[in-house]
């Protein structure tokens, strides 16, 4: 980012993104389709005056990604009823007046298993651990460390190829590649005033996923969980000014 105009950009699409993320998360409920709950996403993101970042960059047929129970990223909105015990994660990428947010959360259908509660707390946790490392001049790979050694403390895989990014002006952008585990090789840094958006994605059996015949949705293994959370967060010497913070919770 190069001026106040780049960082009020890319704050105010955080707003719009993470006003929809929470509000699709609080209306997930058994017996709706996956097409009613991203309709409400695209309905607020209209509201706003944003358009969805994966329609008018990959033309991706829906608004928002709803993944479930298996399905780790890219699920297409569509006739499945969400059900209780499912895993739903969302994920809202958006451009508003030039600028793109990314971001996402999950939640688990009551009746809630510990095992789902401990997998999505243990991904908030990771995300919070991965956002203390991202400071300017500081490594890349310490954010992948972070996530994997808090994966592998809670019981927890990470998925390897899936990964954060840079984000801004487009939808992705250089860094491209900020995995959720630690490599050695990787000797990148972070730079300051780059806007990244950190996603970690913790399972319970998979560490890759694959392709479904549909050509979006990426799944793991059949009986795989997975959970994701992500911010989108501008990268300065001290704390990283997270653009996509919860309004209902911190």
């Amino acid at each position: 980012m190069e001026s106040q105009q780049d960082i009020d950009g890319i704050m105010n699409a955080g707003r719009v993104v993470a006003h929809v993320r929470d509000t699709m998360l609080n209306a997930v409920e058994p017996g709706m389709t996956t097409a009613e709950l991203d309709a409400l996403g695209g309905e607020l993101l209209a509201h706003f005056g944003a358009v969805s970042a994966p329609r008018v960059t990959y033309d991706f047929p829906g608004h928002t990604c709803i993944s479930i129970n298996e399905e780790a990223a890219h699920g297409i909105p569509g006739a499945k009823v969400i059900r209780a015990g499912d895993v739903v994660n969302v994920d809202v990428s958006a451009e508003l007046d030039g600028y793109f947010a990314d971001t996402g959360g999950t939640i688990v259908v009551p009746p809630v298993t510990r095992v789902k509660a401990r997998l999505c707390h243990a991904t908030q946790v990771a995300l919070k651990l991965a956002l203390a490392e991202a400071r300017a001049g500081a490594p890349i790979n310490r954010i992948g460390k972070a996530i994997q050694r808090t994966a592998k403390s809670h019981g927890f895989k990470t998925i390897r190829n899936l990964a954060g990014h840079g984000i801004g002006r487009s939808l992705h952008e250089e860094p491209e590649d900020i995995l959720s585990y630690h490599d050695r090789y990787d000797t990148r840094r972070l730079q300051l005033g780059q806007v990244i958006a950190i996603e970690p994605f913790l399972s319970t059996k998979s560490t890759y996923v694959t392709e479904a015949e549909d050509g979006w949705t990426l799944v793991g293994h059949p009986a795989n969980l997975s959970a994701q959370f992500e911010h989108t967060l501008i990268v300065t010497r001290g704390a990283p000014i997270v653009a996509t913070r919860s309004e209902f919770r911190a």
